[in-house]
């Protein structure tokens, strides 16, 4: 076969080629915008359907009815429901979300500030949480039915049973009430307020940049128990999931023949048969971050740690729906790019996928 003959032959398999994963694009961004307008339609019919009445949030309950009627008017609230949406719809493509009737800032600012905050405690809740959790997961299945696979069930079990506002509630109480070893709330001490402004919005990694390490010890002491609390969360979850992966594995008949070969125990374990459920992990990973980000409203609280969870709180309790939206919204728009990011991330580990 010449040259020319194999151009031939080989150019319309690479346009099928490139014409499916065109496709294949195509389809998972509109899946995304389809996700997005979901969760926009979804956001704004429960801010409407509230019985909070946000004119009142913002004037307050002595405001003549004058203030209220012009207040309402400038909210856009005498118009009709569908105008009002696309009004919505074309803020939040801007990343407009209105002003806070708590803060006076806009939504936008206040999300900026508070949400590096719930980054860093979520980001360093699951580091600690896959750190101990896979391990305990795969030395469970390998040592199936002996004590440490049992004391490895009761760990999980505890972390799936406990709520973690309680085990949080009693963690203050004893540790910082009782015995004085953890402080009682915040991201750093007074004392090292603003001495740290830095491009990631993360405590520590902007105080290891600067070189203030008295910052960072004091936000390493701050940020240690609630990451724990939550990362004890994540670790029963990911050790459960880590436990029925690896248990799957190694029924495997190339398990099998690698043992019969006479390969070690740990090569069996960590160089084949964890080899194979790295991409399942990485899923149950991405997920279990997700469930952090939004899931840190009851620890934040508990913690008073300036995040999107409190952020979120305040704004229920005062009804203050734009904050409240915009908080949803940009939860939602970050697991979706965590999923997105793990799907791009599983066809690189797995070549079967591409």
């Amino acid at each position: 076969m010449t040259s020319s003959q194999a151009t031939a032959k080989n150019g319309p398999d690479s346009s099928r080629k490139l014409l499916s994963s065109a496709g294949k694009i195509a389809t998972s961004f509109a899946v995304i915008l389809t996700t997005l307008f979901g969760l926009l339609v979804i956001t704004f019919v429960i801010g409407r359907l509230v019985p909070a009445d946000p004119v009142i949030a913002a004037v307050g309950d002595q405001a003549d009815q004058v203030t209220y009627d012009r207040v309402y008017k400038e909210m856009g609230l005498d118009r009709p429901l569908y105008v009002q949406f696309g009004h919505y719809l074309a803020d939040v493509v801007r990343f407009d979300f209105g002003q806070s009737h708590i803060t006076k800032n806009k939504v936008s600012d206040d999300l900026a500030r508070v949400f590096p905050a719930t980054l860093e405690l979520a980001t360093l809740a699951t580091l600690i949480g896959a750190g101990f959790g896979v391990p305990l997961g795969v030395v469970s299945a390998v040592r199936k039915g002996t004590w440490v696979d049992h004391l490895g069930r009761v760990i999980g079990l505890l972390g799936y049973s406990t709520p973690i506002f309680w085990l949080g509630t009693v963690v203050i109480l004893v540790f910082y009430a009782k015995l004085g070893l953890i402080p009682g709330g915040g991201r750093i001490d007074i004392y090292n307020e603003g001495l740290v402004e830095g491009p990631t919005g993360s405590l520590l990694v902007d105080s290891i940049i600067a070189g203030e390490w008295g910052v960072f010890w004091s936000a390493l002491h701050h940020v240690l128990a609630p990451a724990l609390i939550l990362g004890y969360a994540a670790m029963a979850y990911l050790s459960r999931m880590s436990r029925s992966f690896m248990l799957e594995q190694l029924r495997q008949e190339y398990i099998l023949t690698a043992r019969a070969k006479g390969l070690s125990q740990n090569s069996v374990v960590w160089r084949h048969a964890f080899r194979n459920i790295r991409v399942q992990l990485l899923t149950v990973v991405a997920l279990a971050y997700c469930g952090l980000l939004d899931g840190t409203v009851l620890i934040e609280t508990v913690f008073a740690w300036p995040g999107l969870g409190q952020y979120l709180t305040s704004a229920l309790f005062f009804a203050d729906m734009n904050a409240v939206l915009g908080s949803v919204l940009l939860i939602g728009i970050i697991s979706i790019a965590i999923n997105l990011l793990s799907d791009i991330v599983y066809r690189f580990i797995d070549p079967r996928t591409r």
